[in-house]
């Protein structure tokens, strides 16, 4: 009992290790980004820049993340929360100095069958658990192999979530309503059902708002043109609702309503984000179930993944277009954190947003302080004018919505690698982009990040050999019965096989086999396994094997594993020249007893 007491004594104190190392890892990174530019000094012309940029991104961002709520079909106000809670918590605590982060175009293909199937408290709850997810992440340090995600796939991604995205405005953009659907044909085919009642005025709103938005930046950078052109298409709305008789537009008001005080507000709640538990909101059971885990378990693992890899995308082009550099696995972590705090607010899940990021530095942003400050503007323009919001035409943030699906689509990009491209790297981009638009971003997130893996071991298996070397730039020549194979590339479970099977012995006279490793950077626990398949095929065959030029890190894997030195069986070598050396010596030793063994007697005389 005692025993058993002390080993649990022992367990708990590592878990607690572990778990306070975690923490200070965390403390050491968050806050890298504001870090830095307060080590490089903070002046009142910096704050002023910072804030005139906040005005500018603010002003993109409050259309922009009400249009992304509707996408979600959530109320508009729930992307207002996520943009003040996450862009704060981001902005402080983040890796980058330039990062604005709030709800983005890339979740709503994700985030649209979530509220179908568990509602609003299931979106939140599955955001939640994301942020877990990439919060574990972050303080893993795995925010580097973000950049191992193949190209292929994100195109892929990002293509097929631009065409979700715009065949999803179209309800809006013809001023019909759906019923739920589940997936983009089952919707397509109910959108041509209620074509026959489509409202000629909401599809004119459309059609005029989005050649405002191709117009506006042709003819003026100074102002944002979802400002301009919103604005306008508004007035002209109110003031055609008056003159004309039967003009009528679906706007906010119309679509979303909410109690305040008892009393019904049209449009947005001029309330700022109040706490809430994400799994007792509306539809919620009031309980956080673990069946309701397991089954948001998926979608919260898609969301995670492709939150992790735009966000980190959004600060390497960031730090582009500063100069600046970015922590990738800080900013994952403010990220999760983000996340974990938005549901209890009754925001949806957020990440890194590439546009308006660009807009923040080219507005002139000196620090995480400009993105901070736009959440502030965001918060205040939700109180001041949530009564203005009503009058939004639905029409017209559908083509708000249709531009940025255009802008994020990258499609000269998209048909361009489909020209130039290998053609395995165009298989995989066509089915990450038939996924996306054929069934949900859960199953395509899963299957890329699955294709991403089996790419990555197929090409470092093919640059992983094992070749029989004819050693020609060393001082001793090799004698007959030596073979010298070289390794190179990592000996992975993706490569170990093949490349084992390429040691074998030509010919019975053979005694002495050198393997040079020095260009194996790591081997692991399958490649062990098969390298020690063919050391005990040698030694049977009693053929010494010798490394030469092992690196540190495969010499300390080798002493764990107990492949150890042993007269006559095994050797170690630093060079190629110190190994022909040994085999000279040993090719030597057992010959030696051949020809120093003595005669034997005459045989005796007969009597």
């Amino acid at each position: 009992m005692i025993k058993r007491g002390l080993r649990y004594v022992d367990e708990l104190s590592g878990a607690l290790k572990t778990q306070l190392a975690l923490a200070y890892r965390a403390k050491d990174l968050l806050g890298y980004g504001l870090r830095q530019k307060l080590k490089e000094g903070y002046t009142a012309k910096d704050f002023r820049a910072d804030l005139l940029a906040a005005l500018v991104v603010g002003v993109v961002a409050l259309p922009l993340s009400m249009a992304l709520a509707i996408a979600c079909d959530v109320p508009p106000q729930h992307g207002l929360y996520t943009a003040i809670i996450a862009g704060v918590l981001c902005a402080l605590l983040g890796g980058t100095q330039f990062q604005v982060t709030g709800p983005t175009a890339a979740f709503v293909v994700i985030l649209v069958p979530i509220v179908h199937k568990y509602g609003l408290s299931g979106l939140l709850v599955a955001g939640m658990m994301a942020g877990v997810m990439l919060l574990a992440m972050g303080l893993a340090r795995m925010g580097r192999l973000m950049q191992f995600v193949p190209h292929p796939v994100t195109t892929g991604f990002t293509m097929g979530i631009a065409v979700v995205i715009a065949v999803l405005q179209l309800k809006d953009v013809l001023g019909v309503k759906l019923p739920r659907t589940e997936g983009t044909f089952e919707y397509l085919g109910a959108l041509i059902d209620a074509a026959p009642n489509a409202n000629p005025i909401d599809i004119g709103i459309a059609v005029v708002t989005i050649l405002l938005l191709l117009l506006i930046p042709k003819l003026t950078q100074k102002v944002p043109a979802p400002l301009i052109a919103l604005t306008l298409v508004s007035i002209g709305v109110v003031l055609l609702g008056h003159v004309i008789p039967g003009f009528e537009a679906t706007t906010i008001g119309d679509r979303f309503q909410s109690t305040v005080g008892g009393e019904v507000v049209r449009g947005i709640p001029p309330l700022p984000p109040m706490p809430v538990l994400p799994w007792s909101f509306e539809s919620g059971t009031g309980t956080l179930s673990f069946q309701m885990i397991r089954e948001l378990l998926p979608a919260a693992f898609a969301i995670a993944m492709l939150g992790a890899i735009e966000s980190l995308m959004a600060a390497v082009v960031a730090d582009g277009m500063s100069g600046s550099k970015h922590d990738p696995n800080a900013e994952l972590i403010a990220l999760g954190i983000a996340n974990i705090v938005v549901p209890f607010f009754g925001g949806i899940a957020a990440t890194g947003a590439l546009a308006r990021t660009a807009t923040n530095i080219k507005a002139g942003a000196r620090s995480p302080i400009a993105a901070a400050l736009h959440s502030v503007f965001v918060l205040a323009s939700t109180i001041a004018l949530a009564p203005l919001v009503s009058y939004l035409p639905m029409a017209a943030l559908a083509g708000l919505l249709i531009i940025v699906a255009r802008n994020m689509s990258e499609a000269r990009h998209f048909t361009r690698l489909l020209r130039v491209a290998p053609g395995t790297d165009v298989m995989v981009m066509v089915t990450c982009f038939v996924l996306t638009v054929a069934f949900d971003m859960v199953i395509a997130v899963t299957f890329g990040v699955m294709l991403a893996a089996l790419l990555f071991m197929r090409r470092m298996a093919v640059l992983t050999r094992a070749n029989l070397q004819t050693v020609t730039d060393t001082k001793i020549e090799v004698p007959s019965g030596v073979r010298v194979y070289e390794l190179a590339g990592p000996l992975f479970f993706g490569a170990a096989k093949t490349a084992m099977e390429a040691l074998h012995v030509a010919g019975g006279q053979d005694h002495t086999m050198i393997l040079v490793m020095e260009h194996v950077p790591t081997i692991d626990a399958t490649g062990l396994v098969a390298l020690e398949s063919v050391l005990d095929r040698l030694y049977r065959s009693k053929i010494k094997v010798i490394f030469a030029g092992l690196n540190p890190e495969v010499a300390e894997i080798f002493e764990r594993a107990g492949i150890k030195r042993e007269p006559g069986k095994l050797a170690y070598a630093p060079d190629v020249d110190t190994a022909i050396s040994m085999a000279i010596v040993h090719a030597a030793r057992i010959s030696r007893p051949a020809i120093d063994k003595p005669s034997p007697p005459p045989p005796a005389a007969a009597a």
